[in-house]
């Protein structure tokens, strides 16, 4: 197995995006489900989402015994959104995540951390850097949620789908809004595997 590479897993398409030892860590290549990051529009944090919660919980579940044997729980960091200064929250431990704003802007699809450590510069701010080389590498089919929180803790960042494949810092509404819209993203769902 080596990064790059697509594999098959719970009948789901994978890409490899980091090996280390004999574990690899992979994302689904596409969107697998569209899903609010949280039941409604209040502040909150990945370690509190209901989005979370589905992917340890319901979404786990229908891995097969033998697959959950190879899902590595791992540690995760939630740092505060670099432009906005929302919260990030407490760190977790979760057998399946979402990438946070510095795994999917600097390690994973391109290193972009030239852009994400200069947080002062204002055309950067909303979406990132529309001219980022990396973005490309971000492409999939449909705009996809974050871990990492928005411009508040009302609002989660994402990766814009479609063309455009930004980062978008200030982020999409994690619930169901006062007009009963749903801020409905897509998920792409990461796991540290063992092979």
């Amino acid at each position: 197995m080596q990064t790059g590479d697509k594999i098959i897993f719970n009948n789901y398409k994978w890409r490899v995006l980091d090996i280390q030892n004999s574990t690899a860590l992979i994302i689904t290549e596409y969107i697998v489900e569209s899903c609010p990051y949280h039941e409604n529009v209040k502040d909150i944090t990945w370690a509190d989402c209901s989005l979370r919660k589905y992917l340890n919980g319901e979404f786990y579940d229908n891995f097969s015994a033998e697959e959950k044997s190879r899902i590595i729980p791992t540690e995760n960091k939630n740092s505060d959104n670099q432009w906005y200064g929302a919260k990030g929250g407490a760190d977790t431990r979760d057998s399946i995540f979402l990438l946070s704003i510095e795994e999917a802007a600097c390690k994973y699809f391109g290193d972009s951390s030239a852009i994400l450590q200069n947080p002062g510069k204002q055309k950067y701010k909303y979406w990132f850097n529309k001219k980022d080389k990396n973005n490309i590498n971000r492409l999939t089919n449909g705009w996809w949620w974050l871990r990492s929180p928005g411009r508040t803790n009302r609002v989660a960042a994402y990766i814009h789908g479609l063309a455009a494949n930004q980062l978008d810092s200030s982020g999409g509404c994690v619930g169901v809004n006062g007009n009963g819209v749903k801020g409905l993203g897509g998920v792409r769902p990461a796991l540290w595997l063992k092979f």
